[in-house]
């Protein structure tokens, strides 16, 4: 099982692929990276850019679901609209690409892979590195988008093991 992981942003939105291999627990990074879009231009300018590299990312790496980050309370409300509008577009794509769609809250990535809901983002890019046996820490975005990435595929594990187990005579 391959999945795209999103961390949705105007100005920078993040992605990696992950890949689910033969044995337990055994997860290979793709590839990753971030969509940068340049501030200056208007809103939809931005969008259709992150709209159309996501798109042809979802093309060349052909994953089979995509998890993305949830929105999260934030003071500013115009930031919070702008990041809907980014995330819109980012589910979009993968929508339109056939992929299904998971969204986790930051909280639950976190804890899902450090332990603990409340973990600073370099604790989640050095466990990101960790799992995936990178030589480096990637991007704090595309980081963030791996371990959106990692979180579902150990989701999707434990959800499968759990139907097996109720599925049982």
């Amino acid at each position: 099982m391959r999945v795209i992981g999103i961390d949705p942003g105007s100005r920078v939105c993040g992605w990696g692929i992950v890949e689910e291999i033969a044995g337990p627990a055994k997860l290979r990074h793709v590839d990753c990276g971030a969509v940068i879009t340049n501030p200056k231009q208007p809103l939809g300018q931005r969008l259709a850019a992150i709209y159309d590299q996501l798109a042809g990312i979802l093309r060349k790496y052909q994953p089979g679901e995509a998890a993305i980050e949830s929105l999260f309370h934030q003071k500013n409300a115009r930031s919070a609209l702008v990041l809907g509008h980014a995330r819109g577009v980012a589910m979009l794509a993968c929508v339109h690409a056939g992929l299904p769609v998971f969204e986790y809250a930051p909280a639950q990535t976190k804890l899902a892979l450090v332990g603990s809901g409340r973990a600073e983002k370099h604790q989640v890019a050095v466990m990101v590195r960790n799992l995936l046996g990178l030589p480096e820490v990637a991007m704090e975005d595309a980081s963030d988008a791996l371990a959106a990435a990692i979180c579902h595929l150990n989701s999707r594990r434990l959800t499968l093991a759990m139907a097996a187990v109720k599925d049982r005579p």
